[in-house]
């Protein structure tokens, strides 16, 4: 009986390899399977060949070598898949204890009629330093010359004229000024109370108390509730 090559096994283990991004029970039933299909083949070709011309033991080494090449692969891409998940379920560990405490960032933050303090970082070299209040829509609602300082500024929610600024979210930019013109307008952090976190696309997203999403690197320091 003519048995071909064991070498013929490559061919037949490369079409059922699992492609890139196939679900782990898929990638373990196909190394089961190719497994005792190589067995099959081994074993046949063993049974049948010519007595006269024996297969060379070294045909059976390097093909024992090929499958555990394979295997070995499956087996550390699922290691990788767990551990992925295992740090995934870390972060999101940590991040729920950020819950109910104070991040400070730039992003948006929620007024409700209660004062915002805002720290802000005007240019060394300003003479003259502006808070500029935008809403929801990026437009200026309020602007107060401040202290060319990083001492921070309660924002009191009112106008020039004493009119109260309605409820909403709102970012602060400090605008610096020498010799009379602006030389630079940058983002003014304040603190938010976290109220949610949330894994979307592989990065985690800090809700704050007004729904203003904000991603984790984004927070540069935390506090206690009420600091």
């Amino acid at each position: 009986m003519d048995i071909s090559p064991l070498s013929a096994y490559s061919a037949t283990l490369a079409p059922t390899l699992p492609a890139a991004g196939t679900k782990d029970q898929q990638a373990e039933a196909v190394l089961s399977s190719d497994f005792e299909t190589f067995l099959q083949m081994l074993t046949a070709q063993a049974k049948y060949q010519d007595p006269l011309e024996p297969i060379d033991s070294s045909e059976y080494a390097a093909q024992l070598a090929q499958f555990s090449m394979v295997e070995q692969q499956v087996l550390s891409n699922d290691l990788l898949t767990a551990l992925t998940a295992q740090l995934g379920a870390g972060n999101m560990a940590q991040m729920a204890s950020w819950i109910g405490m104070e991040a400070r960032t730039s992003a948006p933050v929620q007024f409700d009629g209660a004062p915002i303090t805002v720290l802000p970082e005007p240019s060394r070299t300003a003479d003259a330093a502006f808070l500029v209040v935008r809403d929801a829509a990026g437009a200026d609602v309020h602007r107060q010359q401040i202290a060319v300082s990083s001492e921070p500024v309660d924002w009191t929610g009112l106008r020039g004229d004493g009119t109260p600024i309605p409820s909403g979210r709102y970012s602060f930019a400090v605008e610096s000024h020498a010799n009379g013109d602006v030389i630079a307008t940058t983002a003014a952090d304040t603190y938010a109370t976290v109220t949610e976190a949330r894994k979307t696309d592989g990065d985690t997203l800090l809700i704050l108390a007004g729904g203003s999403p904000v991603r984790a690197s984004e927070i540069s320091a935390l506090r206690g509730a009420g600091y």
